[in-house]
C-alpha cells in the first residue's frame, strides 16, 4: 500500500511538472507570436510613405511608426533628460522637448545627447529656437513613454544643474509623441536620431520548444523510474 501510495506521489510530481513545461511552452510561444506581430507592423508602417499629421483620420493608434509632419513651435522651458540612455559605448540622455502645434502639446523625442563631465554639469542640450518650423518624425503612442520621475532642464541659469520632473503631471499632452528625424531648420536636426528599435525575433521560439523537449524528459525519466520499481 506504501508502495503504491508512493508511486502515485511520484506520478503526481511528474504530471505538475509536465503541466509547467507545457504552460512555459505556449507562455514563450505567444511571445514569440507577439514580437514577430510588432516587428512586422513597425517594418511595414515605417516604410509607407511621409503624410501630413492634418491627413490623419481615425484612431491614431492606427498610425504609429508611421513617419509624420507637422508645423509648430518648441516649448525650450519643458525639457526633459531620460537617463542611462548609451550610444556606441558612451553613456547620456534622451532630449524630450515639449512642441505645440494648433493649441495642441506632444513630447518630441530628439534623440541622444552626451553627459556632462560629471553629475553637476548638465549635458549640452539639442539647440533650440521658438520661431515656427515644420518637424518630421516617427509618431510613437505616448504609452512607450517611460513613467515617473525623469531629469529636466532647469530654467534658472544660475542654478546650473538639473531637477527632476514628472513628464505626465502638470501638462496636458497628446497621446502620441514624435521620435523626430529632421526639421526644417537643420539647426535642431538631432546629432544622433532615436534608431528604430532592433527588429528581431528572438529566441522565444526556440526556448518554447526546449520546454517542450523537458516536458519529454520528465515523461521519459518517470517511465525508467516506473520499470526499475
Amino acid at each position: 500500500m506504501v508502495k503504491e501510495q508512493y508511486a502515485f506521489l511520484k506520478t503526481l510530481i511528474a504530471l505538475a511538472l509536465i503541466f509547467l513545461c507545457i504552460w512555459a511552452a505556449q507562455w514563450q510561444y505567444h511571445r514569440g507570436v507577439d514580437r514577430h506581430a510588432r516587428n512586422t507592423l513597425i517594418t511595414q508602417q515605417s516604410q509607407l510613405s511621409p503624410i501630413k499629421f492634418q491627413d490623419i483620420t481615425g484612431d491614431i493608434e492606427n498610425y504609429e511608426w508611421r513617419k509624420i509632419s507637422l508645423e509648430g513651435s518648441f516649448d525650450d522651458k519643458n525639457q526633459i533628460l531620460l537617463r542611462n540612455r548609451y550610444f556606441e559605448g558612451t553613456y547620456g540622455f534622451e532630449q524630450l522637448t515639449l512642441f505645440v502645434f494648433e493649441n495642441r502639446k506632444i513630447w518630441v523625442d530628439r534623440g541622444w545627447i552626451k553627459a556632462g563631465s560629471d553629475a553637476t554639469i548638465p549635458p549640452q542640450l539639442q539647440p533650440t529656437q521658438e520661431s515656427k518650423i515644420s518637424i518630421s518624425g516617427r509618431l510613437r503612442l505616448d504609452s512607450s513613454l517611460p513613467q515617473g520621475k525623469f531629469f529636466a532642464v532647469s530654467n534658472d541659469s544660475q542654478r546650473n544643474l538639473v531637477s527632476e520632473l514628472d513628464a505626465r503631471q502638470g501638462i496636458q499632452t497628446e497621446k502620441f509623441y514624435i521620435d523626430l528625424i529632421s526639421t526644417t531648420n537643420s539647426s535642431m536636426n538631432p546629432n544622433v536620431p532615436v534608431e528604430l528599435p532592433e527588429l528581431s525575433d528572438g529566441p522565444h521560439m526556440a526556448y518554447a520548444l526546449q520546454w517542450v523537449f523537458f516536458a519529454g524528459l520528465v515523461i521519459y525519466g518517470r517511465r525508467l523510474i516506473r520499470k526499475s520499481t
